[in-house]
């Protein structure tokens, strides 16, 4: 039997609905921690946690050597994600429970804090309500590895760890000049960023332990146990350099949460290349179909396979083509609709060229199941597509096709009966140019997270700029309700 043609078990929306909702990672995470929280009735533990409103919160760790801007910059994630700032200050300050007083002993004592107290601690701060629905941002914590170890073993991994880094340099002279406000906790610096308000002047107060010496025993500190924390977070970490505009930093940092680490969940490409005639959207597809072994296809392809296989719908669409007549939304939809659902698509994936061509079709395309996970518009200007166009031939007696600037004929006698094709015409190309922008505003905004590429160069050059586009996944959008 034609691989094409077998019965499918699973509807073809579910693999958009499982990715919608993320249902893979969703298993994994109700896994991770029944092995992790081993509750007494699983079951019941396991609808206590498909009841939470929003599990995909943040997670993120903002680690670095001291003076690097780790509060500053923990303070505005804090407040562009509305999440709970946590500190080792702040959950001895804050925390009146039985376990912070036994901290506190220690502190007293002027010994450190064992692991397992920071770690019941955290524990506690992140099972309070602003952590859970709104996720969570931790300072200058874990500070050695056996902590790191330790949080992870109690099922407290983050999605994004942050290291801030600068040389020892600059990071001795920040903290010479740092000035803490001890009614605010914010942080400022006599040479770099003083405040303009009086009263936050006369109340500035200097750290502890500021001399450069005890920066130095600090900074050795540090740098004693960074790789091994490091080691803890390598899938999930990224280095930004603090020697530079707090606006910047917060930029890159910002950057980074934003972004989506890979998974192991079952990815099934669903991609739309979109364009103006002559963008390289055949070529894109034929790539893509080659390297990631999906299916190619194409509306202009379907409509004359139905014709020449005289199926019902292609007697219904043979006038409109033999009129060169706007084809019905209906029609193309059913073409699409077959093909789309036959078993190679589904379980492979495919690639798209030739539709939607205006937002009603692309909103037909989604509330069918078959909502693309990648859409790329292929960017070329007008001149270039003109010169694409109008310029290429093709030879009558061997089918080969030239182009007057790129692969010219080789002899004078192909170039005399190399004929130009009648949708080449530079009126006709200008026509469906036209048509194309009268939708493609539209259209990308129905696609909001839609990719664009420059298409105005060598094929292979656009193919590794989708590919790189493709393979990492896309940025998170908060602020959309989400937090």
């Amino acid at each position: 039997m034609d691989a094409t043609k077998k019965p499918l078990r699973i509807p073809p929306e579910f693999t958009t609905y499982a990715e919608r909702h993320d249902i893979f990672n969703l298993y994994k995470r109700l896994i991770e921690r029944l092995v992790i929280n081993k509750p007494d009735d699983p079951l019941d533990y396991l609808i206590g946690e498909l009841k939470k409103e929003n599990d995909d919160v943040p997670a993120i760790i903002i680690h670095g050597p001291p003076a690097s801007g780790k509060r500053t910059i923990a303070k505005m994630v804090c407040e562009k994600l509305r999440s709970a700032h946590i500190t080792p200050q702040k959950l001895l300050e804050d925390d009146v429970s039985p376990v912070a007083a036994k901290a506190k002993e220690y502190i007293a004592k002027k010994q450190e804090i064992p692991t397992e107290l920071w770690v019941e601690l955290i524990q506690n701060r992140l099972k309070l309500f602003d952590s859970v629905k709104k996720g969570w941002v931790l300072e200058g914590f874990p500070q050695t590895k056996e902590q790191a170890r330790a949080l992870q073993t109690v099922g407290v991994h983050p999605k994004h760890f942050v290291l801030l880094d600068a040389p020892d340099t600059v990071l001795i002279e920040r903290q010479i000049g740092k000035r803490v406000d001890p009614l605010s906790g914010n942080v400022y610096h006599t040479t770099f960023d003083w405040p303009a308000s009086p009263d936050i002047v006369n109340r500035l107060a200097e750290p502890d332990n500021n001399s450069e010496e005890a920066m130095v025993n600090r900074l050795v500190v540090y740098h004693r146990h960074i790789d091994g924390i490091l080691s803890c977070y390598e899938k999930v970490h990224k280095r930004i350099n603090a020697d530079q505009p707090k606006a910047d930093v917060f930029s890159q940092a910002w950057t980074f949460l934003s972004s989506q680490i890979r998974t192991a969940a079952p990815h099934t490409p669903r991609i739309v290349l979109l364009g103006p005639t002559g963008s390289g959207k055949k070529t894109q597809a034929a790539l893509l179909a080659s390297r990631y072994h999906i299916v190619s296809v194409s509306t202009g392809q379907l409509i004359k396979e139905a014709i020449v296989n005289e199926s019902k719908i292609g007697e219904a669409i043979k006038p409109y083509v033999e009129r060169d007549m706007m084809m019905p939304d209906n029609l193309i939809m059913s073409l699409l609709k077959d093909r789309l659902s036959q078993i190679d698509c589904v379980t492979r994936g495919w690639v798209l060229r030739g539709f939607p061509r205006t937002r009603e079709q692309a909103e037909n395309l989604t509330s069918a199941g078959y909502e693309p996970n990648r859409v790329f518009f292929l960017d070329v200007p007008n001149d270039s597509v003109i010169e694409r166009l109008t310029l290429r031939t093709t030879d009558p007696i061997t089918g080969e096709h030239y182009h007057e600037l790129y692969n010219p004929p080789r002899t004078q006698e192909i170039k005399d009966r190399c004929e130009l094709h009648v949708k080449d015409s530079e009126e006709e190309v200008k026509k469906q140019l036209a048509t194309y922008q009268a939708y493609a505003e539209e259209i990308a905004d129905f696609y909001e997270d839609a990719q664009h590429v420059n298409a105005d160069q060598d094929p292979h050059t656009v193919f590794e700029s989708v590919e790189s586009m493709l393979v990492n996944p896309l940025p998170k959008r908060y602020g959309r309700g989400d937090h």
